[in-house]
C-alpha cells in the first residue's frame, strides 16, 4: 500500500493530489489548508517517494499501469468510490492515465503543468540522461532536468523545492520513474476518447516552454477540457502563483461535484 494521508475538512467530497518525480506533499503546502475548508483531503506518495514501496519491492516490471493500479488501491482502501484529482508534472501523466483506465473512479481532474509528451528538444536530454544515467550521480541529472524546465529568476523557489525534495529519493526509485518517460505520450493517447465526458482543467504558466506548445495541441478538440496560461509563471505553478491556482481549481471542482452538495455550499 502507498503511503497516504487523509485530512478530513468541511465538505464530502474527496480532493486527492499527486506529485510529480522526485516531489512529495510539500509542493501542495500552499494548496491543503484552503482545499480543507470546503473538501476531505487526500495526498499520496508515489512509489519510490515518501514511506512508499520502493520501485524494487515489487514482483512485477515497473509501469505506468503499476502505478494506476496502487493508486486506486488507495481509494479502495479509503473506501472512496470517486474522486476529483489534482496532478502536477508527472502528476498530470498518473491522471491522464488514470482518465483511461478508470475513468469512472474520477469526478474532475485539475492538471498543473502538465506534460502530454516530450518536445524534439527535451527528447534530446531525455536520451543523453539516459546514455549517462549509470555514469553519473542522478542528482546531477535532476537539477539539470529542473534547471532546464525552470530557468528563470522567477522560477527560483519552485526549482530550489524541488531539487530539495528529490534528495530524498534513492537513486534506483529514480532511474525507474526516468525509465517511464518514453511512455507518457501514450497516456494521453486514448484520453479523448475515453474521458471526453470527465471535466478537465489544464494550469500551466505561458513559460513552462517545455511543455505548453504540445498540450495546447494535444488538447484541441477536447470538449472536456478547460485551459487557462498564467503571466510570469513556469512549470511548477501551483507553487508560483498559488492563490491564482487555487481559486482557478477550487472554482472548477466546485462547478462539478454534486448538484446537492453545492446547494449546501
Amino acid at each position: 500500500m502507498l503511503e497516504y494521508n487523509v485530512q478530513q475538512g468541511v465538505g464530502k467530497e474527496y480532493v486527492v493530489f499527486l506529485h510529480g518525480i522526485g516531489g512529495n506533499s510539500k509542493i501542495f503546502s500552499k494548496q491543503l489548508e484552503t482545499f480543507k475548508e470546503f473538501y476531505n483531503v487526500v495526498t499520496i506518495h508515489l512509489p519510490g517517494h515518501g514511506h512508499s514501496p520502493g520501485i524494487e519491492s515489487y514482483n512485477e516490471p515497473f509501469t505506468i499501469d503499476l502505478i494506476v493500479r496502487e493508486v486506486v488501491d488507495v481509494l479502495d482502501d479509503i473506501g472512496m468510490e470517486k474522486a476529483h484529482f489534482i496532478g502536477i508534472s508527472l502528476g498530470s501523466v498518473v491522471i491522464h492515465e488514470l482518465l483511461q483506465k478508470v475513468p469512472h473512479r474520477v469526478k474532475s481532474a485539475v492538471m498543473g503543468g502538465c506534460i502530454t509528451r516530450f518536445t524534439f528538444f527535451s527528447n534530446t536530454l531525455l536520451k543523453l540522461g539516459h546514455a549517462v544515467k549509470n555514469l553519473v550521480p542522478f542528482m546531477w541529472l535532476y537539477k539539470l532536468f529542473a534547471y532546464v524546465m525552470m530557468p528563470k529568476s522567477n522560477h527560483k523557489i519552485s526549482r530550489k523545492l524541488f531539487i530539495r525534495e528529490a534528495k530524498k529519493m534513492k537513486r534506483k526509485d529514480f532511474l525507474g520513474w526516468y525509465r517511464l518517460t518514453p511512455y507518457v505520450k501514450s497516456t494521453y493517447a486514448n484520453v479523448q476518447e475515453r474521458a471526453s465526458h470527465i471535466p478537465k482543467l489544464y494550469i500551466s504558466g505561458k513559460e513552462d516552454h517545455l511543455f505548453v506548445r504540445s498540450l495546447k495541441e494535444d488538447t484541441f478538440g477536447d470538449t472536456g477540457a478547460t485551459k487557462v496560461f498564467l503571466d510570469g509563471c513556469g512549470h511548477v505553478c501551483n507553487v508560483e502563483k498559488p492563490n491564482e491556482f487555487n481559486r482557478l481549481a477550487l472554482d472548477f471542482i466546485f462547478i462539478h461535484q454534486d448538484v446537492s452538495l453545492r446547494k449546501v455550499q
